[in-house]
């Protein structure tokens, strides 16, 4: 209650501070960011505060939900629901992709178009996709995708970061997560009492996935481009 009364409580602070004019133009570009480093520090937390397993590759699946998630935005712009769509695409490749540093190169060589026959992909470059007159780059490169049109609010990071919360801290506080617990304590100990070890590790490594790559679209979406570089 305490932690939940935290995040609403700060923002109402900042719309009561919005509306009388004492937000920065500054400090109101660092809310959507704060938000989703809020997010992938609870969902990091639960592997490496509550699992005790070390985590290298957290940006790899923030980078990954963020590339994904952006493309389905771009790709679905002018359709009905393309916010939902994103952050879906997002939930689900963070969930099951992550490579760590890898990823940061393989996007960067990472060439992706799409025109009237589908989807041209190349590690080359842009003019090895062959595209059609009517064509449209998606990933250009290095260059990454650029033309974004800026989708992520404070409100809705405030929401995902309650989202966050309800989910980790839920599961930190139910029997999985005491043996969750139980394997950061003493891992032979649970395994002698029957804990399934494989079991809790998957479920709290792709639960801390998939949050990560939700905030890695909500990151995203707060800019106009979207470079490897920046995770």
């Amino acid at each position: 209650i305490i932690t939940f009364g935290i995040v609403i409580g700060f923002y109402l602070l900042i719309q009561i501070l919005s509306a009388a004019g004492m937000v920065t133009n500054s400090f109101a570009g660092q809310l959507v960011p704060i938000c989703a480093y809020v997010v992938m520090a609870v969902s990091l937390n639960l592997t490496v505060g509550m699992l005790g397993e070390l985590s290298l590759g957290h940006a790899g699946f923030m980078s990954v939900g963020a590339f994904a998630g952006t493309l389905v935005w771009v790709s679905l712009y002018d359709t009905t629901f393309p916010k939902p769509a994103a952050l879906l695409l997002a939930f689900v490749v963070g969930g099951v992709v992550a490579f760590g540093e890898i990823v940061k190169n393989f996007m960067n060589a990472c060439n992706l178009g799409v025109d009237s026959k589908g989807l041209h992909f190349s590690l080359k470059d842009t003019a090895s996709l062959n595209l059609d007159a009517d064509g449209k780059v998606l990933i250009n490169g290095a260059m990454g995708i650029t033309g974004i049109k800026k989708a992520s609010t404070f409100t809705i990071g405030i929401v995902l970061v309650i989202i966050t919360l309800a989910v980790i801290l839920n599961l930190v506080n139910s029997r999985a997560g005491r043996a969750i617990t139980s394997i950061r304590d003493n891992e032979i100990a649970a395994r002698s009492v029957g804990i399934p070890i494989t079991k809790y590790k998957l479920m709290a490594f792709v639960t801390s996935a998939v949050f990560a790559g939700m905030a890695g679209v909500l990151y995203s979406l707060n800019y106009s481009s979207l470079v490897a570089k920046k995770f």
